[in-house]
């Protein structure tokens, strides 16, 4: 089967979603010069590839929906979140993302720092990784997840 071209996927959404999908895009490539693209067609993302050692990592997704569109981390439990951007506690186990709903919602520099955080998370050895996951857990068992992610700086601060 060929690959689909992530504007084949893009050509259905709607006009102000697919343009917020499109600046993801720049952003992503201006962050991530060395990333590739991938559509993902069973969940119906961009999936961004790097290499991180001799193969292809994968660290981050584009969603487009209806009212917005998503930049995910497949390992966002892991990422180092300062300002409590992330979303999905409570929602998946692993994942996280943060949801835009206009290009300039949050500013580059930000969305490249957490692309950045998600290539160097990749790149930990999966014995460091486990042992990240780990200590995730044990801080949620000790007052939440919610609680958890925001004391460890990787939630969103409840509102």
């Amino acid at each position: 089967m060929e690959p689909i071209p992530p504007e084949a996927l893009l050509a259905d959404a709607a006009p102000p979603m697919r343009e917020v999908a499109e600046w993801l895009r720049g952003v992503v490539r201006r962050a991530l010069p060395g990333s590739t693209e991938r559509v993902r067609t069973g969940w119906r993302i961009i999936g961004i590839d790097v290499p991180v050692r001799r193969r292809l990592q994968y660290v981050a997704w584009i969603m487009v929906e209806g009212e917005h569109v998503h930049l995910g981390f497949p390992h966002g439990i892991l990422l180092g979140d300062p300002e409590h951007l992330l979303e999905g506690v409570g929602i998946t186990k692993r994942a996280r993302w943060v949801t835009l709903t206009r290009e300039d919602e949050l500013p580059e520099p930000v969305l490249a720092g957490l692309l950045h955080e998600a290539v160097r998370v990749s790149s930990l050895p999966a014995g460091e990784q486990t042992l990240l996951r780990i200590a995730h857990e044990e801080a949620e068992g000790a007052g939440g997840a919610e609680e958890a992610e925001v004391r460890r700086g990787r939630g969103r601060k409840p509102r």
